[in-house]
């Protein structure tokens, strides 16, 4: 909704201010002012030099040291102004910079999940490095073009001061220059999004081959792998010459008509001074107001900083402006034992429905599978569930409350999630359990990791639970465990496990699922199931084929569906009926077929 567009900016901006992400304008004030000051000194020398060559020629020199002095310092305040120029422009680089790359980061992490799998991880680091420095390099170039077109315009105004004829003359010519800048903006900015995709599909191939390293060492496809990944590098190499190519004859054109224009100016100042409308001093300043004058064509290279940094900058906010879930001021009730409910939800990806689901409740209290062939929407029915993403079509209930109109503060601490691949980001192992929405004790962190099975393999670790992640030798299974333990310790009253036991042995899994019976806090559970041991432990299955849930019923129930048994028969788990634990042989309320 519009509402929800605006509200979702402001929000950002609020962001922006609060955590200084912004620099603001002065860096990029500083950088203008510095380069002014240096602009005006610049015009403001010729005229200086030249009368004071006329009062050593025609004046005896009385009155030039005053001059001769005031050129000196015109001298040293221009290289000054410039030095100030080159310090203000790093900070206002790295300012930018550091801003661009944060407001990007932020939103790509507030992003609803679904929509950040669109971009690959090559695609995201190129964004937040090489485009980032790009973009935070174009508000100083912005000063500085401003700056650079005060020289050309003072010159021109001085010129015109001490002789029209001369004005004029170089001013017929400026049109030239201004076609061949007007010319060079128009195509390059083309040619530098085109260069700047290309890099990012470069490094997006490269970051699949090292996640690939393995299975590209043990079946022997280096060259192969070598060839995909730098097969975008002609078209890249042919991308970067067209971009040197319109920059080079820019200035190559500026570069003739520059000297054609000194030249004429040089030559119509000759006649004046031939004349005795000129004096040597005038025609000093006179060939040096030409020379700055027709050195506008010199902002080419600043044009195409700003160009580039107005394309990167473009690229890289693209994350920063991904959506984001847009939450309600709602808490859930205090008594509610978590009854989920789907009502008429429908999701499409790509003209294609991916989820059906209506009329599908879950008991407060109760286990409910998810279960489905691969690609049958399980793990889309269970990010809907707990609001990792908003259906297109209906809605999802949690005690009565619908999931967009909570807090983000109640939506988290009390909806939980578990994933196959869990980050756990760094830090000590403790301290990556107890990451959460809810505040953690130790011993709380201890009891969860004993709760997934972890405790053991934690505390044979060199320093225990004190130990940082990355000197932690751990495996596939124990990482995928301590993930299990992080959502057990912030469990709420929805536990949502999506593929999260898939890295267990049997044994392992059943403690699991008892803890979740036992040790964890009570609560709905919803876990995406594999295996036929799962969805008997639960009291409720979803069962769920091409997007559409074809029943809601207790594992026995549907058994004896040649369809449902296939489900398991497809992926590789052995199709026949496991015993089930009497600890959840609880039939579920409200349960259709």
């Amino acid at each position: 909704m519009p509402t929800s567009g605006v509200r979702a900016r402001r929000e950002a901006r609020a962001r922006d201010r609060a955590d200084g992400a912004t620099p603001g304008r002065t860096p990029e004030l500083l950088v203008l002012l510095c380069s002014v000051g240096a602009a005006a000194a610049t015009v403001a020398q010729p005229f200086v030099l030249g009368r004071t060559l006329d009062l050593l020629l025609y004046d005896g020199g009385g009155t030039a040291g005053r001059w001769l002095a005031l050129s000196a310092a015109l001298l040293v305040g221009e290289l000054l102004l410039d030095s100030l120029t080159s310090l203000f422009t790093g900070r206002c680089n790295a300012g930018w910079t550091a801003s661009i790359r944060s407001r990007a980061f932020d939103g790509l992490l507030r992003a609803v999940p679904d929509r950040v799998r669109s971009c690959t991880p090559g695609d995201v680091g190129a964004r937040l490095t090489l485009n980032a420095a790009d973009a935070g390099g174009a508000p100083a170039a912005r000063a500085a073009l401003a700056a650079s077109l005060v020289t050309p315009i003072g010159a021109l105004a001085a010129l015109a001061f001490v002789d029209l004829w001369v004005a004029a003359c170089v001013l017929a010519g400026l049109p030239a220059l201004a076609l061949v800048l007007r010319s060079f903006a128009r195509d390059t900015g083309a040619s530098v999004a085109a260069y700047q995709n290309t890099q990012s599909e470069i490094a997006s191939r490269l970051l699949e081959a090292l996640e690939g390293a393995a299975t590209i060492a043990a079946a022997g496809t280096g060259a192969r792998e070598r060839a995909r990944v730098l097969a975008p590098l002609p078209r890249l190499a042919a991308q970067g010459r067209r971009m040197w190519a319109l920059h080079g004859r820019a200035l190559a054109r500026s570069g003739v008509l520059v000297p054609l224009l000194t030249l004429a100016a040089t030559a119509v100042g000759g006649l004046r001074l031939a004349s005795g409308a000129l004096s040597v001093g005038e025609l000093l300043a006179v060939f040096r107001y030409a020379q700055l004058t027709a050195g506008v064509g010199g902002t080419a290279s600043l044009l195409g900083a700003l160009v580039r940094g107005r394309e990167a900058r473009n690229r890289t906010l693209a994350l920063a402006r991904m959506p984001e879930l847009i939450h309600g001021t709602r808490c859930l009730p205090p008594t509610g034992a978590g009854e989920l409910e789907l009502c008429g939800v429908r999701v499409v990806r790509d003209g294609r429905q991916v989820l059906h689901a209506d009329g599908v409740r879950v008991p407060g209290g109760t286990t409910a599978a998810v279960v489905g062939r691969s690609g049958a929407g399980k793990s889309v029915l269970a990010a809907v569930a707990g609001r990792l993403v908003d259906p297109d079509e209906g809605h999802v209930l949690l005690d009565g409350i619908r999931l967009d109109r909570l807090t983000r503060e109640a939506l988290r601490t009390e909806v939980t999630y578990a994933f196959e691949r869990p980050a756990l980001g760094e830090g000590t192992v403790a301290e990556a359990v107890a990451a959460g929405a809810r505040q953690v004790t130790p011993e709380q962190v201890r009891e969860a990791c004993r709760a997934a099975g972890a405790d053991g393999f934690v505390r044979r670790l060199p320093r225990g639970y004190d130990t940082p992640l990355r000197a932690a030798p751990l495996s596939g299974g124990e990482h995928q465990r301590l993930g299990l333990a992080r959502a057990f310790a912030h469990a709420g009253r929805l536990l949502i496990l999506d593929d999260a036991t898939s890295g267990l042995d049997t044994a392992t899994e059943h403690e699991v699922d008892r803890a979740l019976r036992h040790s964890v806090r009570p609560g709905t559970r919803l876990v995406v199931a594999h295996r036929p041991s799962v969805a008997a432990g639960a009291d409720l299955v979803i069962w769920l084929e091409d997007g559409e849930v074809l029943a809601v019923a207790p594992h026995r129930d549907l058994w004896d569906l040649a369809g449902y048994r296939a489900v398991f028969a497809a992926d590789g788990t052995e199709a026949a009926e496991p015993r089930r634990s009497t600890a959840c042989r609880s039939d579920a309320e409200g349960a259709r077929t």
